[in-house]
C-alpha cells in the first residue's frame, strides 16, 4: 500500500469515472440477465457496502434483494428464480468464492462482479460484470468501490426498466462532481482535515439508502492512515451513538440529506460536537463542503465518499513524508 499512488488513484476518479460512462452508452453489462425472482448480493468490506446500498434500493422498487455477508454460516438459499451476485474488487475473495459455489450448486444464476478479468471470482460464473475500475496502484478498492456502485445502480435499472441512458448520466455527473471537488480542494481539505484530526476518532454518518458512504469513508480512515473510525446510519445514530457525544470530543463527517439530520445536529451543539456536513446545507455543522449534483442522491453516492479518502490521503502521506 502507498499513499502517494493512493491520492493518484484518487486523482484518477473522473476520467475512469468517464470511461465508465462511455462503456455504459455503449452496452449494457446486465444485459444477459432476466428478472428473478430475488436478487443476493454477496461480498466482504468495499463489496458488501456497496451491496447494502443497492439492495436497499432495490427492495424499495418493490424486488426482493438482500446484502450479505459472504462469510454467513447459513445465507439465503440458492435455487432456480435467484439471482446470486458475488462481488470482490479482486475477484479472489475466498468467502465470497464460497458462497458462489453453494448458489451454484442450488441452481442459482451466478455473476461474478470484478474488477480483475479472469479472475477466480469469473470462473463458471453464468455472467461476468467488470468494475472496469483500472488498476488501483495505491493498493486500496477506491475506484473500484465507486465502480462497483455504478455497476449496481446499472443492474437496478435493468431490473426495473429504467430508461438507458439513466445511469450514464449519473455517472458523468459524479464526473463531473469528482473533478469538482478535486479542484476545489485548497478550500475545504485543510480545514476539513484539522477540524476532524483534533478529537480521538473520527464518526461518519449518512442516510440509510447511503450507509456505504459512511461505512466506505470509515474503512479509508482506517486503512490507510490507521486513524480510529466508525460509521453509523443518521437515525440510528439517535439510538446507538448519541452516547458517545457525551464523553468524547465528538468529530463527525455528516454526509447530508436524512430527515433525522436536525435532531442529530440538536445534540451536537448541545454537546459540543463538531461536524463537517458533506452534500447540503446542515444548521450547525462547522463546515460544510458541496459539489454540483450534490442534491441528486444517486450522484451523492457515486461522489460523496471522495471527502473522506481526500483526508485519509492527507493523514497518510503526513505520515510517510518523502524521503
Amino acid at each position: 500500500m502507498d499513499p502517494n499512488a493512493f491520492l493518484a488513484d484518487l486523482e484518477a476518479k473522473p476520467a475512469a469515472l468517464r470511461t465508465l460512462a462511455e462503456r455504459l452508452d455503449a452496452a449494457d453489462p446486465w444485459a444477459a440477465v432476466e428478472r428473478p425472482d430475488r436478487v443476493v448480493l454477496i461480498g466482504m468490506g468495499s463489496s458488501r457496502y456497496a451491496a447494502g446500498g443497492a439492495a436497499t434500493r432495490l427492495r424499495a422498487s418493490g424486488i426482493d434483494a438482500v446484502a450479505e455477508y459472504a462469510s454467513l454460516e447459513a445465507g439465503t438459499p440458492g435455487g432456480p428464480g435467484t439471482l446470486a451476485v458475488g462481488i470482490s474488487a479482486s475477484g479472489g475473495t475466498a468467502d465470497t468464492l464460497e458462497a458462489l459455489t453453494r448458489h451454484r450448486d442450488a441452481g442459482s444464476v451466478v455473476v461474478g462482479l470484478t474488477n480483475r478479468a479472469g479472475s477466480d471470482v469469473t470462473a463458471d460464473a453464468d455472467v461476468i460484470v467488470d468494475a472496469a475500475a483500472g488498476e488501483e496502484a495505491g493498493g486500496v478498492a477506491c475506484r473500484s468501490f465507486q465502480h462497483t456502485v455504478a455497476m449496481l445502480l446499472a443492474l437496478e435499472a435493468r431490473l426495473t426498466g429504467t430508461p438507458a441512458p439513466a445511469v450514464p448520466g449519473w455517472v458523468r455527473a459524479a464526473a463531473d462532481a469528482t473533478e469538482d471537488l478535486l479542484e476545489h480542494r485548497d478550500g475545504w481539505l485543510g480545514p476539513a482535515c484539522e477540524l476532524l484530526s483534533e478529537g480521538p476518532a473520527t464518526f461518519t454518518i449518512a442516510p440509510a439508502e447511503r450507509l456505504s458512504s459512511a461505512e466506505q469513508g470509515a474503512l479509508m480512515l482506517r486503512e490507510g492512515p490507521r486513524r480510529t473510525a466508525d460509521a453509523c446510519e443518521a437515525g440510528d445514530w439517535l439510538h446507538v451513538d448519541v452516547y458517545l457525544t457525551k464523553p468524547l470530543d465528538y468529530r463527525a463527517i455528516l454526509f447530508a440529506g436524512s430527515r433525522f439530520d436536525d435532531a442529530l445536529m440538536g445534540w451536537m451543539r448541545e454537546r459540543g460536537g463538531r461536524v463537517v456536513a458533506v452534500g447540503g446545507a446542515v444548521p450547525g455543522a462547522h463546515q460544510t463542503v458541496r459539489y454540483p449534483g450534490d442534491d441528486a442522491r444517486e450522484v451523492a453516492a457515486l461522489t460523496e465518499v471522495l471527502v473522506p479518502e481526500l483526508v485519509a490521503a492527507t493523514w497518510w502521506r503526513a505520515q510517510n513524508p518523502p524521503a
